[in-house]
């Protein structure tokens, strides 16, 4: 088995090499190598995604991703700015699929900012399209308005859009995750989130979910605008089972599902293609204003470490030992600041891995 490291810019390093420290212990047939990505690749060859970097993860069974972005960076043109590394990863490796779990840890429910009826026993699995929508849409640009409300204005436009198969290929993922998960005791729903009533794209994506949802009659589908969707979130979040989505839908949904469950810092993600080859990465940034401060929360990297394994590389039972160990942790009470509250005990990130691995070697 062979991993690509691609640790990144900001809090990417830290996080990264506290995840490799779990793994290493787990005494698994697996070869990794490094390589830059996003900002500090910029500096290094001129560009976020360099050509060895892309091999790299290409020839790779999985990848695991730290964050890529930086202020200093936001004055490149676009295609040059660290995060164009992940949407070219993305693009290349025909990432298509991505999962983001928002679990809340019972040890956590004080650390979300609902109330603790409205979060306790959350469990939402968000399935997000990962290569079409606006993101990747095209024509975009920029230009002279020749016709609208302001004829002559400098304007900017983005293009959404979506096909049939790319929209049947994410509906078949959400499915099938329901059934697994009904099948460990789920229950078995997808919703699907769109904004069919003034988008023809998503009219369209509600079309065919639910033609596809005949294919799977042991799953129950609803379909929710996306505005209701956000607010759902926040008023009932536990009505959710597995929520499936377009890309920029999915990128703000899930985001916000992350707070539900105490910090973003908790909440890791995978990243797949057709052929299971896939990119691991916490949902959380970059965050250069903590960099270098040893405080950035390594659980969700280290999660999605175990998303790798279950995923990727065919590891379950590894897989299973890494978040018995995260879970291990909290109960001890050992948090990082972002999830630390009164009584517990506040620890940086290399404390946390430490805290994981100890777990994990008993």
């Amino acid at each position: 088995m062979k991993i690509a490291i691609l640790p990144g810019d900001g809090i990417g390093p830290e996080i990264v090499a506290e995840a490799v420290k779990v793994l290493n212990v787990l005494d698994l047939p697996f070869e990794t190598e490094t390589a830059l990505v996003g900002g500090c690749a910029y500096d290094a060859y001129g560009h976020p995604l360099p050509d060895a970097t892309l091999k790299l993860a290409q020839d790779a069974d999985a990848t695991l991703f730290g964050a890529v972005g930086d202020w200093k960076y936001d004055t490149l043109d676009r295609p040059l700015r660290p995060e164009q590394a992940i949407l070219g990863l993305r693009k290349n490796l025909g990432l298509f699929a991505n999962f983001r779990p928002a679990i809340c840890y019972p040890q956590l429910v004080d650390a979300s900012s609902l109330k603790r009826e409205l979060v306790a026993g959350l469990d939402i699995l968000i399935i997000r399209e990962l290569t079409g929508d606006i993101y990747f849409g095209q024509p975009r640009g920029r230009r002279i308005a020749t016709d609208g409300h302001f004829p002559g204005a400098e304007e900017a436009f983005d293009t959404m859009r979506y096909s049939r198969p790319e929209i049947e290929r994410i509906a078949h993922v959400a499915f099938q995750a329901a059934r697994k998960r009904k099948a460990a005791g789920g229950e078995g729903r997808v919703t699907s989130v769109d904004k069919a009533n003034v988008l023809e794209t998503f009219q369209l994506w509600k079309d065919v979910v639910t033609e596809i949802g005949q294919q799977y009659p042991d799953i129950a589908l609803d379909h929710m605008y996306v505005d209701n969707a956000a607010m759902q979130l926040v008023k009932a979040p536990k009505k959710f089972d597995v929520v499936v989505t377009g890309n920029m839908f999915g990128d703000i949904l899930s985001d916000a599902a992350a707070m539900l469950t105490g910090s973003i810092g908790m909440l890791p993600s995978a990243s797949l293609n057709s052929k299971g080859q896939g990119l691991y990465e916490p949902s959380h940034g970059s965050a250069p204003d903590i960099a270098g401060k040893g405080v950035a929360n390594p659980l969700a990297t280290i999660l999605s470490a175990a998303m790798m394994l279950r995923f990727s590389l065919n590891q379950p039972e590894a897989a299973a030992r890494i978040e018995k160990a995260v879970d291990q942790v909290l109960t001890l009470g050992l948090r990082t600041p972002d999830i630390y509250s009164e009584g517990t005990k506040r620890v940086g990130t290399v404390e946390m891995g430490d805290a994981v691995v100890k777990a994990l070697v008993g």
